[in-house]
């Protein structure tokens, strides 16, 4: 079973435990902090209220359940979970196992005026899934009871899936059948095909096979309306895409309960590679250079100097990282090194094509080559960084997470701005931020920004809550001000929503809202997401 307040599931051992030397180096940047008490899952459901909704055979009052699917995995929902002070709760949870199910639930939502809050994996980290404080009674609609492989063409090459279906499931359902879809988002242990759609996300290997917006080729969408089906086509011109109408609409207008993907056969080779180049301007030079000339790479990620450094001092291991810091420096990557890990995926003739013209390309800019054995560390823990959350916990450091996307020409810019701009917000308690940046997601306008913070619990609650919200605020607008997107995969949600207009513009907010009123005109599906 998942875990209630945390990340991954209650038998798992992937937490992140800081080594003594891990603890010291950030003691020494942030200082010492304390632990904050935490509440019990008996005392969490104890205060569950009553629920407002009238019985239904589909329908589970249960106050544990209710309490599992209160929140996401924001640094908010963290503290709300690890403190016992949730708020609200949704008033039930069902769990429909077929589209006929869900047009009944919509049924019910229209006829009790009831909110509803489509669920999948529950790993949203801006507030998707959180019932609102105040107002109807709100229904949870969890989908992971829709998780099977429905039907697969292997002549066009598009599967279909229950919108439940988590990551594994659905590569492990496609693997059986000789194929992949080759989507890994951070959160692919958990979140699910149907929430991939919603929120518009992005796999760690998008270079090779796409964001989801390249794979999503249509399927079927309960709404307040009726039933919309969405046909497979590979090319329109025919008027606005309908697919594009509902990909990151975060259940305002309709709960997915079929998605149609476009598939590939499982590559022949797969590996992972790193290159440590001598600075940070020239790491970025060469990457640029390597995505604009087109190098079939599945995965690419340059991390900053400061992430770089962070990295190798968390790695544990000291004496290995000693040596290779050595042999880098003796190479002309000392200091102010910057690490490129990046991957290749495909036959055994595109693999050798794609390392020989990316070696090439970073050679050119002074890369140094450290073969296969960092990025085979990479791709073990390649979705291990969301449990390094409970490890900065356990020694009294909150850690959050943002990103962006924005053109080549302002990235120098925009990755200074965003780090000083965090790093300074604590500046009036006289709290230091440590902050550093990761290039993730590369196209040949421009690049996703990723970046990490992570500083000291207050000592309490309340004051580390205060603490993050004056960071992120300082990032967001330093984002705004820099003109990227306030997310390029973690969606909208609530806590992004007021960023929102400086992207899409008055006249563009006010089209969103006019779609949306069109299948929800009392604004039923998912409150207060997505438009501010």
């Amino acid at each position: 079973m998942k875990r209630w307040n945390g990340w991954g599931d209650d038998t798992n051992d992937l937490d992140f435990e800081l080594s003594a030397s891990a603890r010291g180096f950030l003691q020494g940047l942030i200082g010492k902090s304390s632990i904050l008490p935490e509440a019990s899952l008996d005392q969490v459901v104890a205060q569950v209220p009553d629920s407002r909704l009238v019985e239904h055979e589909l329908v589970s009052l249960d106050a544990e359940v209710r309490v599992r699917h209160a929140r996401g995995h924001s640094l908010p929902d963290w503290l709300a979970m690890r403190s016992g002070n949730f708020g609200t709760f949704p008033d039930g949870v069902a769990y429909p196992e077929t589209n006929e199910q869900v047009q009944a639930l919509l049924h019910y939502a229209q006829e009790h005026d009831v909110d509803v809050i489509p669920y999948g994996g529950g790993t949203s980290v801006v507030g998707h899934i959180n019932p609102e404080e105040k107002g109807r009674p709100v229904l949870t609609i969890d989908m992971t009871r829709m998780n099977k492989l429905l039907a697969i063409d292997k002549v066009s090459q598009i599967a279909t899936f229950g919108a439940g279906t988590p990551g594994p499931l659905v590569e492990s359902q496609l693997a059986a059948e000789g194929y992949t879809l080759g989507h890994y988002p951070q959160s692919w242990e958990l979140s699910t095909i149907g929430g991939w759609v919603a929120s518009r996300s992005s796999g760690q290997q998008s270079m090779r096979y796409g964001r989801i917006e390249q794979m999503f080729a249509g399927g079927r969408i309960e709404t307040l309306k009726g039933t919309l089906d969405i046909p497979t086509i590979p090319a329109s011109s025919a008027g606005p895409d309908v697919r594009e109408m509902f990909m990151g609409t975060e259940g305002r207008m309709g709960i997915i309960t079929e998605v149609k993907v476009r598939v590939t056969p499982l590559p022949e080779k797969e590996s992972f590679h790193v290159f440590f180049f001598p600075t940070w301007d020239i790491a970025v030079r060469a990457v640029r250079e390597i995505v604009q000339n087109k190098v079939q790479l599945s995965m690419m990620r340059l991390s900053n100097q400061v992430e770089t450094y962070t990295q190798l001092k968390l790695a544990g291991n000291e004496q290995v990282i000693a040596l290779l810091e050595k042999l880098l420096d003796f190479r002309g990557a000392g200091d102010e090194k910057s690490m490129f890990t990046f991957g290749v995926t495909g036959s055994k003739a595109q693999c050798k094509s794609a390392l020989k013209l990316a070696t090439q390309i970073a050679k050119r800019h002074g890369g140094v080559n450290t073969g296969t054995l960092l990025g085979k560390k990479w791709e073990h823990s390649r979705f291990r960084s969301p449990y390094l959350r409970h490890g900065l916990w356990d020694a009294g450091f909150a850690a959050d997470t943002m990103e962006t996307a924005i053109d080549w020409v302002r990235i120098p810019g925009a990755v200074a701005g965003v780090e000083k701009a965090i790093a300074a917000a604590l500046e009036d308690e006289g709290e230091s931020v440590h902050v550093f940046t990761h290039l993730s997601h590369m196209y040949g306008q421009g690049s996703s920004l990723y970046t990490t913070y992570i500083f000291r619990c207050g000592d309490s609650y309340e004051e580390t809550y205060a603490r993050w919200e004056k960071a992120k605020a300082a990032g967001a607008e330093a984002i705004v001000k820099f003109g990227g997107t306030i997310s390029h995969q973690h969606g909208v949600g609530k806590d992004h929503a007021k960023y929102l207009p400086a992207e899409k513009g008055e006249l563009g907010i006010e089209a969103i809202k006019g779609l949306l009123d069109t299948f929800d005109p009392k604004q039923q599906l998912n409150p207060g997401k997505l438009l501010p």
